[in-house]
């Protein structure tokens, strides 16, 4: 029942596109002529609508390839909405070099431009309406997957607890199997191995999921023949899941598949490349734009107390490698600067320091890192010798933050995990923006940065 359900709403959700993108053309062609000033049309509307059945195919076409018709269970709605924007963006350029190399240049760019922000967003407040209204469904007990659970560790408790507690999935355990039954699983217990065959003809699943322990690796191979036999897809949850990345990569050595255990997108020339250049532009408009700043900041730390104007501190940085952090000094003289943390309420805080922390212009030196090559405008933030010396032995991954320059904002301090909270948490947002960097993301967190006013106090001395 759930294949026909996922077919019916494919091609509900195809037709409802098409039509969607079809009426946005109309609508832009009559609030650019006939609601903005200056309205001459040089292209009448039929014009429009037969470019229009192209650009809805074509549209069609690229969201298919990107996804868009997939089963959406297990993908957010901000992932679906970015694809959405993405194969947009693309067909608009696409639409525009064709009007451009078939000298098509009579029509109006901006009913273009006002045709891409109606379509782009429609579909993605329908996607958002058809995503609720699934949770609806779901909630009550309709609409459900059902899936079989091979297993009784860790990971198949894990799995069973999950799709449990986020009913919204729509995941129905009928049961599990494994040696023996196992206490405090949300599902009955349905038999031994030997018996997958027998209950997958009783139980009928939609998929079934094997979390087996690293003892039993060797029935995979049944397992998956009798999952073929029933035509019941079969997903794998490895026993080393716990090492694996969000998003594994998988190489190809003749024929033998390699799995690269820590994807960093930022290994790409390409992206590093965009990265660095974001950085160059993003630090020399931190520069300009914040010089009369750093220069009434400067006259205001030289007269609250005697000593440097900025202050340099160790760091560890990207491949370990150490760099003199800059800070505008807000703290008087002390010789706890290099090894310890301040306090929130601390009395060696000069009160125009005090001021520079508050509203966090005590970084913009950190520009300068930036364009040494130091930093980054957003990534993990660097911390002290000290203190990486006694993270990586007690916390798993942690060095995994230095395969990437060091940031002056990132993921884990917009989230809230800034100065003296658990380095545990920080550092598992760290590797969540590490392993899903793209341009988009940096882009947010900047944006929430300064909207949010979440620049970076990290609690060293200063």
């Amino acid at each position: 029942m759930i294949r026909e359900n996922q077919r019916l709403l494919n091609r509900l959700n195809v037709l409802s596109d098409g039509a969607l993108i079809y009426l946005m053309l109309p609508l832009a062609y009559w609030l650019r002529f006939y609601v903005m000033p200056d309205g001459i049309a040089g292209v009448p509307l039929s014009g429009y609508l037969r470019i229009g059945i192209a650009i809805a195919l074509v549209q069609l076409f690229t969201y298919a390839a990107f996804g868009l018709y997939q089963s959406s269970r297990k993908t957010r709605i901000r992932d679906e909405v970015s694809k959405l924007l993405k194969a947009d963006l693309l067909d608009m350029l696409l639409l525009l070099g064709w009007l451009f190399v078939g000298h098509r240049t009579h029509y109006s760019r901006w009913t273009l431009a006002l045709f891409f922000f109606l379509s782009f967003g429609t579909l993605s407040l329908k996607r958002v309406a058809v995503r609720r209204m699934l949770w609806a469904i779901r909630r009550s007990g309709r609409n459900q997957k059902r899936v079989l659970v091979i297993g009784s560790g860790q990971a198949a408790g894990n799995y069973l607890a999950a799709i449990q507690a986020d009913r919204e999935l729509g995941y129905q355990a009928v049961g599990y199997i494994a040696k023996k039954a196992a206490s405090g699983f949300a599902a009955p217990y349905l038999g031994g191995y030997e018996a997958l065959e027998k209950v997958l003809e009783r139980t009928q699943p939609d998929e079934v999921i094997s979390a087996i322990e690293m003892s039993d690796y060797g029935l995979t191979p049944r397992m998956i023949a009798c999952c073929e036999g029933a035509g019941v897809k079969l997903s794998i949850i490895p026993f080393y899941a716990d090492y694996m990345p969000a998003h594994p990569q998988f190489d190809d050595l003749n024929g033998i598949p390699l799995m690269n255990i820590r994807r960093i997108p930022l290994d790409n020339f390409a992206n590093a490349f965009v990265k660095r250049a974001m950085d160059i532009a993003g630090a020399l408009l931190m520069l300009i734009l914040g010089s009369p700043l750093l220069l009434v900041s400067a006259i205001g730390v030289k007269l609250s107390s005697p000593g440097p104007v900025l202050f340099r501190q160790v760091r560890v940085g990207r491949n370990r490698r150490r760099f003199a952090l800059l800070k505008l000094r807000t703290m008087e003289m002390n010789p706890q600067e290099d090894s310890a943390w301040s306090r929130k309420e601390d009395s060696r805080r000069t009160h125009f320091g005090s001021i520079l922390r508050k509203l966090s212009i005590d970084e913009l030196p950190q520009a300068l890192n930036v364009l040494r090559g130091d930093m980054s405008l957003v990534g993990p933030r660097p911390e002290l010798p000290k203190f990486v010396d006694q993270f990586k032995e007690e916390i798993p991954l942690y060095m995994v933050r230095h395969q990437v320059r060091p940031g002056i904002t990132g993921w884990a301090q917009i989230n809230g995990f800034r100065g003296d909270t658990p380095i545990k948490a920080r550092v598992e947002h760290d590797i969540y923006y590490i392993e899903n960097w793209s341009v988009w993301l940096d882009i947010k967190i900047l944006l929430a940065t300064v909207f949010r006013g979440k620049f970076v106090n990290d609690e060293t001395l200063n």
